[in-house]
């Protein structure tokens, strides 16, 4: 454990903290049938849906006319990996899978910690951070997803083109790690890391061809896809709904969105504001001077942030990312996202309460619910802002050096007349 960086007493901690929190959650889990759990629903998503397109990709395609699915093609080999498991029914793989990753991270960033500048918070926060958000984590693949983006941002710095790789893998699965790639320095290691992205990218999608009929089929089946009720906009149309606005709940396209007049509106206004948050990152990135070891982790968590609050969907699942996000910014010393990693750890407590022990507060249009999740989001956009700034600032060129005053003239002796030439100058000297 010395050799590793990390002393026994920390490293002991935090390995019972693991266990001690994720049996936890094997508990919930267990019990998720009580209506505070959500009454099963969260499992059934494993059970059913993705059983169900289990069957379909065991057979040699991706699912067609099926507005649930919703995954760019790489989605395809992380719901086939449960049914590998011997002696498992598919839920119970699918678990397993889940906890074994869970545990990967972790180890990723303890090992993190032990490089020169590092520190093992990181490894705390994702430990004491995703049992937050309860039994959801282990039904749902978002801790394969993120494994990626930690895998992609731990190897960037040491080799750009093996964290492009692990980048463009996890943009196969869920699209967003391809943002882990945005804080890679300029020069030579962003070339080297988008090539091999594209490369990795291209090859894996082309492989994925080979063995499977219509990968590209997601593309078709959210067009029609509408303002999920956890969202920024969805949020705000639930409370108008006390305002005498008419619109209603519905449950499709995988998520309970809010239908009625002035949604696609909303939905459009969400558009514009993704195209916005990008066009500031681009903007940053342009004006950037200064990069740090840090630089790509807090990069990455500002840039997911900032998609995140202005999307149409905010899942609780979607926490998951931050907090791994957040976990890697505080394994290293220069990260200037700490106040950012509390924000995200106080929305994923509410996002608990939010879904699923008040639910039906938040889908019946209750004033407790609403302003549960209003302050919910309303601390994920706090944390987006401050971590976009807090990145602006952490990477403008630092202020030049003040001019030293000019050196005094050395005294002449008592017995030695002061010349004109030894007088100090009456304004200091310009140094160009």
């Amino acid at each position: 454990m010395k050799r590793l960086g990390v002393t026994p007493g920390p490293f002991l901690a935090l390995t019972a903290a693991w266990l001690a929190t994720r049996a936890l959650m094997l508990w919930l889990l267990a019990h998720s049938a009580a209506p505070l759990l959500g009454g099963g629903s969260v499992t059934r998503e494993v059970s059913r849906l993705y059983f169900h397109w289990y069957g379909v990709l065991s057979n040699g395609a991706f699912p067609t006319q099926d507005t649930m699915w919703q995954y760019p093609p790489g989605a395809g080999a992380v719901l086939l990996a449960p049914g590998a498991l011997p002696g498992l029914d598919y839920l119970q793989g699918f678990v397993t899978l889940t906890l074994a990753t869970d545990a990967l991270i972790t180890a990723l960033l303890v090992a993190a910690a032990r490089r020169p500048g590092r520190s093992l918070k990181g490894a705390a926060l994702w430990t004491g951070g995703v049992p937050l958000l309860l039994h959801i984590p282990l039904c749902r693949y978002d801790v394969q997803v993120t494994a990626l983006a930690v895998l992609c941002l731990l190897t960037l710095n040491r080799s750009p083109r093996l964290g492009g790789v692990f980048g463009a893998l996890g943009a196969l699965v869920k699209v967003w790690p391809a943002l882990a790639l945005l804080g890679v320095p300029r020069g030579r290691a962003t070339r080297t890391a988008w090539v091999w992205s594209v490369g990795a990218g291209c090859a894996a999608l082309a492989l994925l061809a080979v063995f499977f009929s219509d990968p590209l089929s997601f593309l078709g089946e959210q067009s029609g896809r509408g303002v999920q009720i956890e969202s920024l906009g969805g949020t705000l149309l639930n409370l108008a709904r006390h305002a005498g606005w008419p619109g209603r709940v519905r449950y499709q396209y995988g998520a309970t969105e809010l239908v009625g007049p002035g949604v696609r509106a909303v939905a459009g206004v969400s558009l514009a504001l993704t195209a916005s948050a990008f066009a500031l990152l681009l903007l940053w990135r342009w004006k950037a001077r200064r990069w740090n070891p840090a630089t790509p982790y807090d990069t990455a968590l500002a840039a997911v942030l900032l998609f995140t609050v202005t999307s149409r969907v905010i899942s609780p699942q979607y926490l998951v990312w931050l907090l791994g996000l957040a976990a890697v910014c505080l394994t290293s010393r220069h990260t200037s996202q700490r106040p950012v990693a509390v924000l995200v750890l106080a929305a994923s407590a509410l996002s608990s309460l939010v879904f699923p022990v008040f639910y039906g507060e938040v889908t019946g249009g209750s004033w407790a619910g609403g302003l549960l999740a209003l302050a919910r989001v309303g601390l994920l956009v706090a944390a987006a802002a401050l971590s976009f700034v807090r990145l602006w600032r952490s990477t403008r060129p630092a202020p030049g050096p003040s001019v030293p005053p000019p050196a005094p003239a050395t005294a002449p002796s008592a017995t030695e007349p002061r010349a004109d030439s030894d007088r100090l100058p009456e304004r200091p000297l310009s140094i160009s």
